[in-house]
């Protein structure tokens, strides 16, 4: 009954869930900022990757190739550690905008691979009809290929979303205060056991959240695929 008792007073502590409110706070900037960020770099990288191959398009295919390739193929706490030790080693630089930089970035080479898998499972057929309509090419993709290719990659990019969020919890490593580093402090702090019931409140702070983002994915994804039935 400790723990039970322990949780009961941890929730009922004003100073505790202030801290607990403070790195919950930290962690959602973060992570929706982030996750913008991502979404907008994982389209511009998508769009290249399935440009033409005219010689204009030779290097900026080879730049997001390299991208994605070396992002992918490397720890994020060491993508967070350059961020934050190399290129923004500057006094008094946000520790926010750093990590949402860093978590942006590599969102981003995810989502670009989950993007191109997506307009590229629109039947080819598709692309044929628009450029025999008249429209271009541009004209195609965003009319045409781009509305069929959400609905295929609502369900990854969602993924993706929810593996930002619980990455977000390795910030603490550059000194930033988030939900787990909060958890920690009071873990630390307090004459509770052991570490086990503030880490435990951060986890079903962390499952509301995810739970909450599971649920709008499948209402948006339900309501983008109603328009198939009809």
């Amino acid at each position: 009954m400790d723990f039970f008792d322990n949780i009961v007073r941890l929730l009922t502590t004003e100073k505790y869930m202030d801290m607990i409110y403070q790195g919950l706070e930290t962690t959602l900037t973060v992570s929706i900022f982030a996750a913008i960020l991502g979404l907008l770099i994982g389209t511009v990288v998508a769009i290249v990757g399935i440009s033409g191959n005219s010689k204009w398009m030779l290097l900026p295919k080879l730049i997001c190739k390299i991208y994605v390739t070396v992002i992918r193929g490397t720890p994020m706490a060491l993508q967070l550690f350059i961020m934050a030790y190399a290129i923004f080693a500057i006094r008094g630089f946000p520790q926010e905008i750093t990590a949402i930089v860093a978590f942006g970035i590599n969102s981003g080479a995810y989502v670009s691979e989950s993007i191109r898998a997506g307009i590229l499972s629109v039947d080819i057929g598709q692309t044929e009809a628009g450029r025999a309509l008249g429209l271009s090419g541009a004209t195609t993709m965003i009319r045409i290929v781009i509305p069929q290719a959400i609905k295929n990659v609502i369900p990854a990019i969602g993924n993706e979303l929810i593996a930002l969020i619980k990455e977000t919890s390795i910030v603490s490593m550059i000194g930033m205060y988030d939900l787990t580093q909060a958890a920690k402090i009071i873990g630390s702090g307090t004459n509770m056991a052991s570490y086990i019931v503030p880490m435990s409140v951060a986890a079903c702070f962390y499952l509301a959240i995810v739970y909450i983002l599971t649920f709008g994915i499948k209402f948006i994804e339900k309501r983008l695929r109603a328009g198939d039935k009809r």
